[in-house]
């Protein structure tokens, strides 16, 4: 009997990435259940949508190899490792202009601002395609190891019309024997030893996240089964934090046990356990709840009032300071910070906007402090991140007046 390692769901159906309608059937793992990503399935409606992104597909548009097909248990097709190819640079930065014709970036620019968004364009080297926005992957000696491009329409969604839904820029110009060794989308931003790392799935999340919490190194996996031990062997030794989409928060819990034999690693339920059920359609990620908020303004200093995530988080293995040096003290915030949570349990907090100093008013209090509770425990005892602690302290005592 021929045994095929991904099939089409028996149930349960999702929305489908071009129509719209809740008509998609997912191929799912049959090792596992699980799906192999969330675009990879058949829309069943009988008129107008023909949506059916096959596995093979998927794992050929991602340069994966794998043998659908096998008499007994499916394994991968192992294949000498080559060295990676990377992107001429004249052609890298050619494409860091017509950002006018690019709508991720006029996006961007209209949620946060021209100059806050040309800082962000800038700062993960993204650039425009004839066909959209590109995603360039600079790695740790900026070289660029890839271009997704993905495409966009106006209002910051990536386009559901558009086959296969990502594209590579070695491809679209025939790149002769080019071989693609991924890395990290933002990992030229590593070289700043010092600061806690956030891997979120998407390239759109990561550059959100730099903007609304700027205090962290935010990176992207490029999707759900973009987390590797490979990508991420460049994060040896740091405190990183991942933050992944809602329906994978599992999948990610056992991949940072992976992980955690190179890094202090901790994972975010955050949006798992606050994703509404129309936020779940809709495909909700970090950024989406991040722009519900006011942009930050040029003149900001880092550290501002971050009134931006939802309502609860839960973090395991709280990770240990960056720092490697002995020339800074050092202290263990954690009773301070016991003493705070034991307080949130009983208080009430303020339902209308909070005059915390003269310069400062916090619109919404329960995701000020959740903000600053969670940079704090991520970042215990490094002396940068005292502020955020002293602000939840001085907040809980004006309070309880």
């Amino acid at each position: 009997m021929e045994y095929h390692k991904y099939s089409l769901a028996k149930k349960g159906k999702s929305i489908c990435p071009k129509c719209g309608k809740k008509t998609f059937v997912l191929y799912l793992d049959n090792t596992t259940g699980n799906p192999l990503h969330s675009t990879v399935g058949k829309c069943d409606r009988s008129d107008n949508c023909s949506y059916h992104y096959s596995p093979k597909q998927y794992f050929t548009d991602n340069h994966i190899s794998f043998d659908n097909k096998k008499e007994c248990a499916p394994r991968p097709v192992i294949i000498a490792k080559p060295k990676p190819s990377f992107i001429d640079e004249a052609l890298f930065k050619k494409s860091l202009t017509n950002y006018e014709q690019n709508n991720f970036a006029k996006w961007l620019a209209g949620i946060v601002g021209d100059e806050v968004a040309k800082k962000a364009i800038e700062r993960y080297f993204v650039g425009t395609s004839k066909n959209g926005t590109v995603f360039w992957q600079i790695d740790l000696q900026g070289k660029a190891r890839a271009g997704k491009i993905i495409v966009y329409d106006r209002d910051g969604r990536r386009r559901k019309d558009v086959m296969p839904p990502v594209q590579w820029v070695h491809s679209i110009l025939k790149l002769p024997d080019f071989n693609l060794s991924q890395c990290l989308f933002g990992e030229h931003l590593l070289s700043d030893k010092h600061k806690t790392a956030v891997v979120v799935e998407s390239e759109k999340s990561a550059i959100i996240g730099s903007i609304y919490l700027p205090d962290m190194i935010w990176l992207a996996c490029g999707g759900s089964e973009g987390l590797s031990t490979e990508k991420c062997a460049v994060l040896k030794g740091r405190n990183i934090m991942l933050f992944p989409d809602c329906g994978v928060y599992d999948k990610w819990s056992l991949k940072a046990k992976e992980l955690s034999k190179i890094c202090n690693v901790a994972v975010s339920s955050l949006i798992e356990r606050n994703a509404t059920d129309e936020e779940r359609e809709a495909g909700f990620d970090l950024a989406d709840y991040l722009i519900r908020c006011s942009p930050p303004k040029p003149e900001e200093t880092k550290l501002r009032p971050a009134e931006v995530l939802p309502v609860k988080q839960t973090i395991s293995n709280p990770v240990k300071t960056p720092y490697h040096t002995t020339s800074i003290k050092k202290d263990d915030w954690s009773s301070e910070i016991s003493d705070i949570e034991a307080w949130l349990s009983e208080a009430t907090l303020p339902a209308t906007p909070f005059k915390l100093s003269v310069c400062e008013t916090i619109n919404d209090c329960q995701l000020f402090l959740m903000v600053h509770l969670l940079t704090a425990k991520t970042n215990n005892g490094n002396p940068t991140f005292r502020p955020y602690l002293d602000r939840v302290i001085n907040f809980k005592n004006k309070v309880s007046i």
